[in-house]
């Protein structure tokens, strides 16, 4: 934590006289330089209208952690509707649950949710199945706390009395640096196996431990992942490798098995070779380094890179190198909801690279994809230096002009000209 030390906590999880229980109460001054002022007036105004309203998640958490954060959310007890009479400069948006984004200048959104509670047992699925299907149901703060994912994201700060409220245990796993559930690790990642990839971006971004119980959970629970949504799979997938983190989380997918279940491909191709010689966790240490310096890199680009060293030894010596990563990428694609179009890409990439190596680009160069293949080669030479030259070597054959045309499905698309 920062140089600001938290008290001790003044109350116990023991019931008040209502009946709800009581958050373990931690005052502590966060450095006011890192709070968004924007943020802080929300939570300001709903609170002298009457409501409850705490800064909470992920900014409170990289507050106590030194940290400064990205984003501001608000949580406060007031409905959406009572948000959006008390600021102008907001909208209510979702579907499938309301919440408030108020908006200030320069794009800026500051998040403002109504208190949630976990779901009913009716809410979920039956029989053995634990997931989630429903979570929708408003609640209160100690509600909310506890239906959050980790102890770490479930702080909830007091701005008008600088006080932590912690429920849920949160604040000892800020001190030991670590990611722990809420509640039992396994019935949690079964509840929703996404929550495994959070825990391992957390681990990795932040710099943290995960709690003994918690890595277990993951470990058993690894399988559950092929029965989550497969776009919230790709998307976290993604997330892992736009946080600058992408080497040491990786590296906790592979050493859990998480891997295996994700990205058999890769996964493979690791387990044939030693961890310390592997061009993977070089090329993956390069783009933490760009993406640290720069900001995330393109999508295409990290997907090419992540893929490119299984992707190129399965071409190697392949006949017809663009059906092969064509086959390749099948897997994938269906896995994951990898976007066509992202597969088509690395296809092309993958297959043209000894061109591009060699500066015979050819019709290629003229395309908006040749950028996006000299970036791949560029972090291939940052990441192995001389070792680079010729990584892609392969004899030339009648497929390189396959991968220099146009997609199927883009010349599917295109229209006859009127006559």
């Amino acid at each position: 934590m920062d140089d600001d030390e938290p008290s001790e906590p003044e109350a116990d999880s023991a019931p008040s006289d209502d009946g709800r229980p009581r958050p373990l109460v931690h005052r502590i001054e966060l450095d006011e330089d890192r709070i968004d002022q924007d943020a802080a007036k929300v939570v300001r105004r709903l609170t002298r209208a009457g409501y409850e309203a705490y800064l909470v998640g992920g900014c409170v958490r990289d507050l106590l952690l030194g940290r400064r954060p990205k984003d501001f959310d608000v949580c406060t007890s007031a409905r959406p509707d009572d948000v959006r009479r008390l600021f102008r400069n907001s909208r209510v948006i979702g579907r499938r649950f309301r919440l408030v984004h108020v908006l200030f200048g320069g794009g800026k959104v500051i998040e403002t949710a109504t208190f949630r509670r976990a779901p009913d047992e009716d809410d979920r699925s039956s029989g053995e199945d634990l997931l989630i299907r429903n979570d929708n149901v408003f609640g209160e703060a100690h509600q909310d706390a506890r239906r959050r994912d980790f102890t770490i994201n479930a702080l909830f700060y007091d701005l008008e009395r600088n006080e932590v409220l912690d429920w849920v245990g949160g604040m000892p796993d800020i001190e030991r640096r670590a990611v722990h559930t809420i509640g039992k690790p396994l019935v949690r990642f079964l509840e929703d196996p996404v929550r495994i990839l959070r825990a391992i971006k957390f681990s990795a971004k932040l710099d943290l431990g995960i709690n003994p119980e918690t890595y277990d959970a993951i470990v058993e629970a690894r399988k559950a992942l092929a029965r989550a949504a497969k776009p919230r799979l790709f998307e976290e997938i993604l997330r892992l490798m736009r946080e600058g983190a992408a080497h040491r989380a990786f590296f906790l997918c592979w050493e859990t098995g998480v891997l295996d279940v994700l990205l058999p491909e890769l996964s493979t191709y690791l387990a044939d070779r030693e961890e310390d010689d592997d061009r993977v966790w070089q090329l993956l240490q390069e783009i933490d380094r760009r993406t640290l310096e720069h900001g995330p890199l393109d999508d295409i680009v990290l997907w090419t890179v992540l893929l490119s060293e299984p992707l190129r030894e399965a071409c190697d010596g392949a006949r017809d190198r663009v059906e092969t990563a064509h086959e390749f990428l099948e897997g994938v694609v269906d896995r994951l909801n990898v976007p066509r179009r992202i597969a088509e890409s690395i296809r092309r990439i993958v297959a043209l690279m000894p061109r591009l190596e060699s500066g015979r680009g050819g019709r290629f160069s003229r395309t908006p994809l040749y950028p996006v293949a000299m970036e791949v080669l560029d972090i291939y030479r940052g990441a192995l230096g001389d070792a680079a030259e010729g990584a892609f070597d392969a004899p030339e054959g009648p497929s390189d002009a396959a991968a220099l045309a146009p997609s199927a499905d883009r010349r599917r698309r295109r229209r006859r000209r009127r006559r």
